[in-house]
């Protein structure tokens, strides 16, 4: 029997484990019920959609989605709208200044045959009347929400200075019927959640997907022979290997920044110890070596250092290694519980599962001032992974004895619910920029 602090440490196996006995039915459509703090005020048009069908996705309504759940914008109602103009020419500004609008996004969508659309689109500033970035696209029907996501990034960059995250992806897991009939689902979605695909289905359990730097691989761990195995599977044939089935536990995979190598938690010598997998040479090396349990590795964004949670202290914390091994050094202090840690992509912000006293909660802990500040307040968190540009970390977490997900910026200060309805959602990961799918 696991004591309880090997149970806090397994949280990336036990804890899903777990969460997965509740019966449950997973419908893939996302809804935001929750509410957000004021960004920047801007309003988007509805496109002019010219022969297009009425059917067909209207792009301003992907746009205004993606800015709302950024936390960044103030999306504004368009009911509160002077006038609907389709291009800089028939703009009246003093229409969006008088709602206090500071930029204005209009658009057009013709459809020029052979099932191809043309898109327009227009970022445009209301006090100095110009405008900052338009661009035309050329797609496919089935391509149109896409182009929208295309164009959200446009305008976040441009009007905050970091890029968007808006045309990546997730994967997470979902658990379909009840026992003991269940079966689990590894599924890869646009990142609101839009286009499901399923990567694996199986009857047994299904754990911690990692996206490899390059977006076209993910690794896993999977119970389908009723014990932890860890799996690599291209995204885009569907081809697997199996990369570590060792006597014992195999678990937490995660990919090292030049997608050469995997850090995984082994127990094939006895106790759960941090290894690095060289997947060119299939040179295995055991990175820790202490009688208490050590799991989940993270890397650094440099691959000179892993995180990883540790019990040595005599509670689960996060502590540091490098790649070449010596001793570990201990990073969080604070808390009865801190797990479950990954980088920011520039490597000044950990994430992490925290217990200050109030529950499990998703945290940052700053590499700078060394403290850990609690984001969210819920407290049954888990599972947090940052967005590929850094501002937002989506989770794992429960509300009103359902399994969803979250968002959650970097600074705390807006908190929103993706609910699947009807079903859990488990083990959310963030894609990287530069998808290959």
């Amino acid at each position: 029997m696991l004591t309880k602090l090997k149970q806090l440490l397994f949280s990336s196996l036990c804890a899903a484990l777990l969460a997965y006995t509740t019966p449950s039915y997973a419908v893939l459509t996302i809804i935001i019920n929750e509410g957000k703090v004021a960004g920047i005020p801007i309003s988007i048009v509805p496109f002019a959609m010219e022969g297009v069908s009425p059917n067909e996705q209207q792009p301003a309504d992907v746009i205004d989605a993606d800015l709302g759940l950024s936390g960044r914008f103030e999306t504004i109602q368009r009911s509160n709208f002077l006038s609907a103009p389709h291009d800089l020419d028939s703009v009246q500004f003093k229409d969006w200044r008088l709602i206090k609008s500071e930029a204005l996004v209009v658009g057009k969508v013709i459809n020029i045959g052979n099932s191809q659309y043309e898109i327009r689109f227009r970022l445009i500033d209301v006090y100095r009347e110009k405008q900052l970035a338009g661009q035309k696209f050329v797609v496919p029907a089935n391509k149109l929400r896409k182009a929208a996501h295309v164009i959200s990034d446009i305008i976040y960059q441009k009007l905050t200075g970091t890029a968007g995250a808006f045309d990546t992806k997730i994967a997470y897991i979902t658990v379909q019927g009840v026992e003991p009939d269940q079966q689990y689902l590894l599924r890869v979605a646009d990142s609101d959640g839009w286009h499901p695909k399923t990567i694996l289905e199986s009857h047994q359990p299904i754990l911690s997907p990692s996206w490899s730097p390059d977006g076209r691989r993910m690794a896993y761990v999977s119970f389908e022979k009723k014990r932890s195995m860890v799996f690599i599977q291209n995204l885009r044939t569907g081809k697997r290997v199996r990369l570590a089935e060792f006597k014992g536990l195999n678990s937490a995979p995660s990919w090292s920044p030049d997608g050469k190598k995997l850090a995984l938690t082994l127990s094939k010598d006895g106790n759960p110890e941090i290894y690095i997998f060289d997947l060119a040479t299939s040179n295995l090396r055991r990175l820790t070596h202490h009688t208490a349990i050590d799991t989940e590795p993270s890397w650094s964004p440099d691959g000179g250092s892993l995180i990883f949670t540790s019990g040595r202290s005599g509670k689960a914390q996060i502590y540091q290694i490098s790649v070449t091994g010596g001793p570990a050094k201990r990073l969080t202090f604070s808390g009865s519980y801190n797990a479950g840690a990954s980088f920011s992509p520039d490597g000044r912000t950990i994430v992490l599962i925290t217990n200050q006293g109030n529950g499990y909660k998703v945290g940052v802990y700053s590499t700078k001032d060394r403290m850990v500040r609690e984001l969210t307040r819920s407290r049954q968190d888990e599972s947090p992974s940052f967005a590929p540009n850094g501002d937002m970390i989506m989770y794992a977490t429960q509300q009103g004895g359902h399994n969803v997900l979250a968002t959650v910026s970097i600074d705390g200060q807006v908190q929103q619910t993706l609910k699947f309805q009807g079903g859990a959602v488990r083990e959310p990961a963030w894609s990287p920029f530069n998808l290959k799918l």
